[in-house]
């Protein structure tokens, strides 16, 4: 998605559709023929003023500007025929489908299971179970012998104790035996935690079924979850084009010896660390829980610290060198602020079973739909065992047009169910009785159907979602506008942009640099040392090997292009060739050996051709919306524009 589209998305969806209009509502503007009221441009103004960085756009004459040019690209894009294309129906349907998600549920069995599950994460079960294998679809027999087996080894293992009969049992083929470790909510099948969560801590729980068979469990611990922590760190990086770079991990050790010196570990970390976000706040990170860092190696150290301010060994990730430092240790997050991600875990995890049976219930209910379905028992009448043998047809005199149940407006037949029957048999189905099969499926037909014309029928039955849908409709179709007008032909229109490039060098020059090495100390004595060395043109080897020692790391060389922004340069050095004063920068002391002033110089197209691409669209950008400007003359009332303006001052 182009840069460019997050404003005019944004924008966009924030913009609420109006439906109908009072006669009485005043005309703010008009683009061609299309009114656009004020009562819309006041809620657009309203709802954005919060989000609006700009001070400037909060000026009424410069949000209606933006407003205008928006509404003038949306007419430009309907006139394109632009709301046709089949790649913008096909995703605009699937953001219908996705969105209505969130509004196909029972809200209270939702919350509830949400707050089952916080409460869930908020505790580690530590477990072990034994299953005996059976399939899902297994015969009556094979599911009885195996539920036997269970009953017999929980009889056991009350006796014998749970641990001796696990080990004894697991062959890992019919039966496992197995330690589970510690687990929270979310890392097992629904089933499973539900048991595992509702057994005390040394108990055996009763024998239960899954997808995988019969299980016991015995729950050995249960303890609060690790919680939260707040670290910062000092990262060191492999840089293996750079001739003058150390080994990060020879790196990475001098650092560490400077921390056991007392040096500060904040300074260390905005002198010395790689990761150029966190280095200038003291190398701190963000806080974060258990499982949300995709690197395993530094989660396991960061919750391994245990006290405030303890400082971890050098450690190496995939990334490169780390030295982490503890600030923060906190329980799990508070309910309300991660509520959001539980609601959507709760809708993908098996609890979701419950949420959809809920809401058919309730569905069932809005359309008055009973419980009792006559005609089940015709469909019994012409049932057979071929059903179980995935052969079974419908009956030549099969009386397909005969109504068998009203869902709102929708009508579903006989042939209807007698089709999902066909359909349904492809699937392994448990043999039993022909009452039983047939009303198993009529209640997966009944909730399959009514969920879906509930869907079908979202933009009607629910205003918020009307909404939503709308305004998604209209941003979706500004993007298709600005990516066939501007995007892409910006991108392939290398002649203009060379020579808009060639129109507006002074825009890109790379800024004043320094080729230099600069010492960083805690002493200021030590630089004194090193800046008489220097003088002396001895290499950065041989002043390590005077300054430095084994035990103890005085001085850090780092060399390489920097500009006056760079996080090792103080603010007010002054690029001159030669050896600087000691600067006191960053809690620390340094010395800069200024080799070369690289002078203010322009960039080449390559250097600049990414800004120069972003620039010329904004260029054509702005031309192209003048010409929509004359294409669709916009006439603004500005009687209905006073009155807007007076509202908004005077609210």
């Amino acid at each position: 998605m182009k840069l460019n589209f997050y404003f005019t998305l944004i924008f966009s969806l924030l913009i609420l559709n109006v439906n109908a209009q009072s006669a009485s509502d005043d005309v703010l503007f008009t683009v061609g023929d299309e009114p656009v009221y004020a009562s819309e441009f006041l809620r657009v103004y309203n709802k954005n003023l919060d989000l609006v960085q700009d001070e400037s756009q909060k000026d009424v004459d410069t949000y209606l500007e933006l407003f205008t040019n928006y509404k003038l690209k949306l007419k430009e894009a309907n006139t394109l025929g632009l709301n046709t294309k089949p790649s913008y129906l096909r995703e605009l349907s699937n953001y219908k489908k996705q969105l209505a998600k969130n509004y196909m549920t029972d809200t209270k069995v939702t919350d509830a299971l949400v707050e089952e599950a916080y409460e869930r994460i908020s505790y580690d079960i530590n477990a072990s179970h034994i299953l005996v294998k059976v399939d899902e679809n297994a015969s009556p027999q094979d599911t009885l012998n195996a539920y036997n087996g269970i009953i017999k080894l929980r009889e056991r293992a009350l006796k014998e104790g749970f641990e001796k009969v696990r080990e004894e049992v697991h062959n890992g083929q019919t039966i496992y035996g197995e330690k589970l470790g510690y687990f929270s909510g979310f890392k097992m099948v629904y089933k499973f935690e539900n048991i595992a969560f509702n057994t005390n801590v040394g108990d055996i729980s009763q024998p239960f079924r899954t997808q995988f068979g019969y299980h016991i469990v015995n729950v050995i611990d249960k303890r609060k979850s690790r919680g939260e922590r707040t670290v910062a760190h000092i990262m060191v990086v492999e840089k293996p084009n750079d001739s003058l770079a150390e080994k990060s991990e020879v790196r990475i050790q001098e650092i560490y010896k400077k921390l056991n010196q007392g040096e500060d570990f904040e300074s260390l970390a905005k002198q010395f660390s790689d990761d150029k976000n966190s280095a200038p706040k003291g190398g701190k990170l963000a806080p974060f829980s258990g499982g949300q860092i995709s690197v395993q190696e530094f989660e396991d150290v960061a919750f391994g610290l245990e006290n405030i301010g303890d400082v971890s060994k050098p450690f190496k990730t995939n990334f490169g060198w780390h030295i982490v430092k503890l600030y923060g240790k906190k329980p799990i997050s508070e309910f309300e602020a991660i509520k959001p991600e539980l609601i959507e875990k709760v809708k993908r995890d098996g609890r979701s079973k419950l949420i959809d049976e809920a809401l058919t219930k309730k569905l069932k209910k809005r359309y008055n739909i009973t419980d009792t379905q006559p005609a089940l028992s015709y469909f019994e009448s012409i049932f057979t065992d071929d059903y179980f043998k995935k052969t079974w047809k419908l009956p030549s005199d099969f009386t397909a047009e005969k109504p068998l149940i009203k869902i709102g407006k929708k009508q579903l037949s006989f042939g209807d169910f007698g089709n999902y029957l066909l359909k349904t048999q492809r699937t392994q189905t448990q043999k039993g009785s022909y009452k039983s099969v047939i009303s198993d499926k009529y209640e997966s037909f009944l909730s399959e159907n009514v969920i879906a014309y509930h869907e079908d029928n979202l933009e009607d039955e629910n205003e918020d979602f009307a909404h939503i849908v709308n305004e998604y409709r209209d941003g979706l179709l500004l993007f298709e506008l600005m990516e066939t007008t501007i995007w892409n032909v910006a991108k392939t229109d290398s002649i203009n942009i060379q020579e808009y490039f060639n129109k507006n060098k002074d825009k890109y020059v790379l800024p004043k640099r320094i080729d230099a090495v600069i010492a960083s100390s805690p002493k200021q004595k030590t630089l004194k040392k090193v800046s008489e060395l220097l003088e002396k043109k001895m290499n950065l080897e041989q002043i390590k090997a005077l300054v430095n020692s084994n035990d103890k790391i005085e001085v850090i060389f780092t060399s390489g292009i920097f500009d006056s922004n760079h996080q090792a340069l103080p603010k007010d050095f002054n690029f001159v060739k030669g050896i600087s004063k000691i600067y006191n920068h960053n809690d620390t002391f340094v010395l800069v050996q200024v080799k070369d002033v690289l002078p203010v110089s322009p960039k080449s197209f390559e250097e600049a051709k990414g800004l120069v691409i972003s620039d010329y669209q904004t260029f054509k950008e702005e031309n192209w919306v003048k010409e929509l400007s004359e294409k669709y003359k916009v006439e603004i009332n500005q009687e209905a524009l006073k009155k807007v303006k007076a509202q908004i001052n005077n609210p």
